[in-house]
């Protein structure tokens, strides 16, 4: 009987005593100034702590970096190394849908995937990666299309995006308006992001062929915004229609802001800047949390509506954020550097875990897909 009882203790102290060392860590290891404090995590039946409301879908994954999932609920995901995989009716595949030659260093390697508005239909889907050539390194955009899990068809619709080992962006993803939508850093150039003849820190927006819409804010270019550090997250309000992205700081000052066509968003010339020449974050986190995937819930599924809800690295947690409000709660802690976060068809939030990249401290099973439940 006493055994019983100390395991169950142990059950309910290990999450709690996680939380606070992961708190410590991240005020400990950040810049002391504090525009939006880190929320101290409650634990209630609100909160998703390890053990508890969580389902593991897949583990054993190596470095993935973006999620997407069918309308069907067949998951697909990207791998740093250069896998694109699949889970498919609750069972992770053992062969990628396909594998690509990638430049895998640093933070660059395979980094983004989304799938096609009509993917049920056409089958196609997006992928965003790093490769070097004899001038150096680059990011592209491919198309491909899949049939029975196997790729077979690829087409370049976007090229010439600087690289480097560091500051690569990645996300790519599709908006209401149908448009791709592609975040790309500054390939540690910071004077690049205010350079609207390069590609590199800026949002991009191309057709699904890679074509220019003709209503992009600069005439025959992609270039949709610009005066980016390293966008990680984009997100589409699903009442407005507004886009939001999350930007990771140089030191601190990380932002979340509303994206308009057009504007300038201060890089390299301020973080988190209220200068009247920029656009200014409608959230700034010191200490950094560096905000990676962000998605808007869609569902009241898990109680979260229309609110966004941010994946962080170096925060270990996933975050809620209601932007009307200006209220935030931390609601999943314990498992480590989280890279992607994305609501399904269904209202389930999945989450990426991000531990064997190099940069995390690897648990039992790591890396993994996540799905976030109700106990």
């Amino acid at each position: 009987m006493q055994d019983m009882e100390r395991r169950q203790l142990l059950r309910l102290v290990i999450p709690s005593v996680l939380i606070i060392i992961v708190s410590i860590l991240t005020m400990k290891f950040s810049p002391s100034e504090t525009v939006v404090p880190l929320p101290s995590p409650v634990l209630n039946s609100s909160n998703l702590t390890s053990g508890k409301g969580v389902e593991i879908i897949a583990e054993r994954l190596q470095a993935p970096t973006s999620i997407d999932v069918a309308e069907d609920g067949k998951i697909f995901f990207t791998e740093k190394h250069g896998s694109i995989r699949v889970v498919e009716n609750g069972t992770l595949l053992a062969e990628p849908v396909g594998d690509i030659k990638v430049e895998n260093l640093g933070n660059a390697g395979l980094l983004g995937l989304t799938l096609h508005p009509n993917f049920m239909q056409n089958h196609m889907f997006y992928v965003y990666y790093t490769y070097s050539n004899n001038t150096g390194l680059f990011n592209k955009v491919l198309m491909l299309k899949e049939n029975k899990n196997k790729i077979i068809d690829s087409r370049t619709i976007l090229d010439g995006i600087p690289g480097s080992e560091f500051r690569d962006g990645g996300r790519i993803k599709f908006g209401p308006d149908e448009k791709l939508y592609v975040s790309t850093g500054d390939a540690s150039v910071p004077e690049l992001s205010q350079d609207l003849n390069s590609l590199a820190g800026k949002i991009l927006r191309v057709n699904e062929d890679g074509t220019i819409p003709q209503d992009n804010p600069f005439s025959n270019s992609p270039v949709y915004a610009y005066g980016f550090r390293n966008v990680q997250g984009l997100a589409w309000d699903p009442d407005s229609g507004e886009l939001y992205a999350s930007d990771q700081g140089a030191a601190g000052s990380d932002e979340i802001n509303l994206i308009s066509p057009g504007k300038n968003y201060g890089w390299p010339d301020g973080e988190c800047s209220k200068n009247t020449k920029n656009t200014p974050p409608l959230v700034c986190f010191n200490p950094s949390l560096e905000p990676s995937g962000i998605t808007f819930a869609s569902s009241d599924k898990l109680g979260y509506k229309d609110h966004l809800i941010v994946a962080t690295l170096k925060g270990s947690h996933l975050r809620e954020i209601d932007l009307k409000t200006g209220g935030q709660n931390t609601i999943l802690v314990g498992y480590g550097r989280l890279m992607d976060v994305v609501e399904s068809a269904d209202g389930s939030i999945y989450v990426l875990t991000s531990n064997t990249d190099g940069s995390g401290s690897p648990q039992q099973g790591d890396d993994k897909i996540l799905r976030l439940t109700r106990s």
